[in-house]
């Protein structure tokens, strides 16, 4: 079963939905443990290994299976299976971690390992990357994942599951309208003007409470362009000439017609009812929105190639969820061991299509059960190399930074400006950039 895209929030981010600083302040104002001992971790003979509920209901035992047929490592002779709900997971982990009662491996939001990384509670996966080279695991990985966990001191997590942001299409109705599908942003603006003639929206989008696509998009679009909102030094560096011809060129889309005035408001849910019900002819979403739409409308969804900008440039934005270990374990060794494990045999999560986002290794993108969906394949092809995380144009490694603007209001109150056509480029850029430096001082007062 396919997660659609504004539940995907939730397994990307952590602080964003914790309150941003409170969850840091939290962490930091509790002592740190030791790495051994106690129920974290698992303790003993036992390693507690807690995942999210990724995908449908097929998910967790399939899951779960492949974690308990590890068989133990260096004194530890079992793994501790744990699935934790969405529903208030930043508490979970926080308390968790911060009392040392936590897992010694998980996954979590997106941006989870990078708030823990700078408490000190995470352990760096360098020795288990560098296992990997023999046994050509390393390798196995898309172009650039493992680089985005990788912080100064070492790699903070483990990529796991994708989260993309891509454009789709209804060859359908571009049928019906004489549509040509775009392959840059003039021809999409070109597009766009045919399909509001035929009574269709050509940037559908979802930018209301709960539904951060709307700013994804605005941030992979200044990505296109070359742009976005950190410097090489991970200082907020937004007002920029990429930056302003890509908000404009969304404001050129907003004024023409081309965005449903009702996208400043519209949850996720509202988003797939208007692709349902043939209002959204054109708009971008995450990798699994054609099996959120389901029925005839669903199998008509395709993939639109990566559009150039005026530039001649090619990106957009994407979220590679991930695993990490936690320094509180009853053995490294053990934790390095059962992730080698996992990530070895983790492949029937997707070949048994269990509603996992799109996978992290080439081999699993390789096998008939993945490439028996070609909007998946050509979203893997096409968008995984071109695609970059919060942290661009300055680097793709995420740092504890980023979480000021993933699913914050911030972000919001930006991607709502924009799509109600009420401000100017530049005046927009200025206020997100201005709190994004007001956020970054608080983290790190």
């Amino acid at each position: 079963m396919a997660q659609q895209s504004g539940a995907a929030f939730t397994r990307r981010t952590f602080i964003g939905v914790a309150g941003g600083v409170a969850a840091s302040t939290l962490l930091a104002a509790c002592s740190r443990g030791g790495t051994t001992g106690g129920g974290g971790g698992g303790g003993g003979k036992s390693l507690k290994f807690w995942n999210m509920p990724w995908g449908g209901t097929t998910f967790a035992p399939t899951d779960k299976k492949i974690a308990t047929g590890w068989k133990g490592a260096d004194g530890v002779t079992s793994v501790t299976y744990q699935n934790v709900p969405w529903a208030n997971f930043t508490q979970t982990f926080s308390s968790a971690v911060a009392s040392n009662t936590g897992p010694a491996v998980s996954s979590g939001g997106g941006t989870q390992a990078f708030l823990f990384e700078s408490q000190g509670k995470i352990a760096y996966a360098d020795d288990a990357i560098a296992s990997w080279e023999s046994n050509g695991l390393k390798d196995d990985f898309l172009p650039g994942l493992l680089d985005t966990m990788k912080v100064d001191k070492g790699y903070a997590a483990v990529p796991y599951n994708l989260d993309m942001r891509v454009l789709w299409y209804n060859e359908q109705l571009f049928q019906q309208a004489g549509a040509e599908v775009p392959t840059d942003w003039q021809s999409y603006l070109n597009t766009c003007a045919v399909l509001k003639k035929a009574g269709y929206y050509g940037f559908g989008v979802a930018a209301g409470a709960g539904a951060y696509t709307g700013g994804h998009i605005l941030v992979g679009l200044m990505i296109n362009n070359g742009g976005g909102l950190f410097d090489e030094n991970h200082e907020p560096n937004v007002v920029t000439p990429e930056n302003t011809e890509a908000i404009e060129f969304v404001l050129e889309a907003v004024s023409k017609g081309y965005v449903d005035p009702g996208s400043v408001q519209y949850t996720s849910d509202n988003g797939q009812t208007q692709w349902k019900n043939k209002k959204f002819a054109m708009g971008w979403e995450g990798a699994g929105n054609a099996a959120a739409i389901g029925g005839d409308v669903g199998a008509a969804m395709k993939i639109v190639s990566p559009l150039k900008s005026d530039s001649g440039k090619q990106g957009m934005l994407y979220f590679p969820n991930n695993i990490m270990m936690y320094t509180n374990t009853p053995s490294q060794k053990a934790s390095n061991d059962f992730l080698t494990f996992y990530y070895q045999n983790m492949k029937t999560l997707w070949t048994q299509k269990t509603g996992i986002g799109l996978p992290p290794l080439k081999s699993i993108t390789e096998t008939p059960e993945f490439q028996s969906d070609p909007n998946q394949v050509k979203i893997i092809k096409e968008y995984q190399p071109i695609s970059h995380t919060w942290a661009a144009p300055g680097s793709d490694s995420l740092f504890l930074g980023v979480t000021t603007v993933d699913g914050t209001p911030i972000m919001d109150t930006f991607a709502q400006s924009i799509y109600g056509g009420k401000t100017d480029a530049k005046s927009a850029l200025t206020t997100l950039q201005n709190g994004i430096k007001d956020s970054l001082a608080k983290l790190k007062s």
